[in-house]
């Protein structure tokens, strides 16, 4: 019997809050002080300790209740190792969770000892994935959350900004695996992004692209490496979650929040070439994640789509042809959480080829079945509608089926103007209600509408790159 959602999210939060507690005590072990900075109006925290006569300054972070707990706490930090594996292996054995594969999560927990996450970088990618389940307290399919690489990204200003470094990136990848080398960038051989060990596990470097499209590696100081510069990356890894990946005794990371990871996929899937595996993991992974965000976290998923959605031609675009390669059940999900209309994307129709139709006596339904962009879309109408407009009052179930043919084309021609322009009401069945018939007769019968390209207008959030 699979566990339940509460249980899961319950077991879960205990791992985040015992993990946040034991990466900020380790991050900062010795004897030392916090201390603030004024920055633009905003405080952002360092810890402090003596060096012989001079002082350095580690990088804390923004200043959060969150935080000001910790650092209240730091002094009184126990050590719960042995709680949080059990944690661990409870959301892995008893709840069937993902965890990463052993190389990968040794080459995390080295970058995470390192300060890779504390300098605030975001770990993408299906790596991030993987930390959905829990988070969320769902299942995703097994085929979604397969890789061998690791990814993570950081602002380039914030990089710049934040006035503290890890070690360099191969040495900390060199202390889990010696044969890991750098890996020379395409664009210029002097600069390195991305790292690759003997086994073909494989640690790439991303920063947002600012301006025009470049191929141009990007420093990371605070990291003390290059970075691939990606379009679209800055909507993934704004506002980042913390997160726990399921190894040894549990890795305090970030990754993007799942909503935009789930809207980001499907932008990226149509950048990339056709008949390419990963635009079809692409998509996969955003049917799922689409699925599992319009029960669990349907307002976050809303928010998500309008700020992607506003942000200029170029990305309607790119969303419109995605939705349209969704399976049907997620991409109905999402058009109803963003109160949108199948109209929106172009490609979808509903189209007839005149197949026999029957009658549900439980459902007191005429039953007939359309087609959209090749998927069958079952659609009806009322015992009540057929009486009330089409003259079946009193018919007999056969009666009711010829009151159907008899005025087949015009009840299609409905169906398919509720199909297209009004909210979905019913993921499975276009059901043609006795109450809708006069509005849906009035906007049949009419010329064909223009068909609007896009939703209607909503408010867009400004996002701004936090230091």
């Amino acid at each position: 019997m699979p566990a339940p959602q509460l249980v899961i999210q319950t077991t879960y939060a205990e791992l985040l809050e015992r993990c946040a507690g034991a990466a900020f005590s380790e991050a900062f072990p010795e004897d030392g002080t916090f201390v603030p900075k004024t920055v633009k109006g905003r405080r952002y925290w360092y810890f402090q300790v003596r060096a012989g006569e001079a002082r350095q300054q580690r990088y804390v972070g923004p200043e959060t209740p969150e935080l000001l707990e910790q650092i209240v706490h730091h002094q009184q930090a126990r050590n719960d190792e042995r709680e949080r594996r059990a944690l661990v292996s409870t959301l892995v054995r008893s709840f069937g969770l993902p965890r990463p594969i052993h190389e990968i999560g040794e080459a995390i927990a080295a970058l995470a000892k390192a300060g890779v996450f504390r300098l605030r970088s975001v770990l993408v990618g299906t790596v991030a994935y993987q930390a959905y389940p829990a988070m969320l307290g769902v299942r995703l399919p097994i085929s979604t959350l397969q890789t061998g690489d690791i990814d993570i990204a950081q602002f380039k200003n914030v990089s710049v900004a934040i006035e503290d470094q890890t070690p360099p990136v191969l040495d900390v990848l060199k202390e889990v695996d010696k044969t890991f080398r750098p890996v020379p960038h395409i664009r210029d051989g002097r600069r390195v992004a991305s790292y690759v060990a003997k086994g073909g596990l494989r640690v790439d470097f991303l920063t947002p692209n600012e301006g025009p499209d470049s191929d141009q590696p990007q420093a990371l100081p605070a990291l003390r490496t290059d970075a691939q510069p990606l379009r679209f990356l800055d909507y993934l890894i704004y506002e980042p979650a913390p997160a726990v990946i399921l190894h040894n005794a549990g890795m305090y990371v970030h990754v993007p929040a799942p909503e935009r990871y789930a809207v980001h996929k499907l932008i990226v899937s149509r950048r990339r070439p056709e008949g390419l595996a990963k635009r079809d993991k692409d998509l996969r992974q955003a049917e799922a994640l689409l699925e599992a965000l319009a029960h669990r976290r349907p307002h976050e998923l809303k928010l998500a789509w309008e700020e992607a959605y506003n942000r200029g031609q170029t990305w309607r675009q790119l969303l419109a042809e995605a939705v349209t390669q969704l399976a049907p059940k997620s991409r109905d999900l999402l058009i109803k959480v963003i109160d949108g209309r199948r109209a929106m994307f172009p490609g979808l129709d509903l189209t007839f080829s005149n197949p026999p139709a029957h009658y549900d006596f439980k459902r007191d339904i005429v039953m007939f079945a359309g087609e959209t962009l090749g998927n069958p879309v079952t659609c009806a109408i009322s015992r009540e509608a057929l009486a009330d407009h089409f003259g079946a009052n009193g018919s007999s179930q056969d009666g009711r089926i010829q009151k159907f043919l008899d005025n087949r084309s015009t009840i299609e021609r409905m169906a398919r103007t509720k199909f297209l322009s009004w909210p979905i009401e019913d993921l499975d069945t276009v059901l043609i209600k006795t109450t809708d018939v006069p509005k849906l007769l009035k906007e049949a019968s009419a010329e064909a509408p223009q068909r609007p390209s896009s939703p209607p207008p909503v408010r867009s959030r400004v996002v701004r790159t936090k230091r």
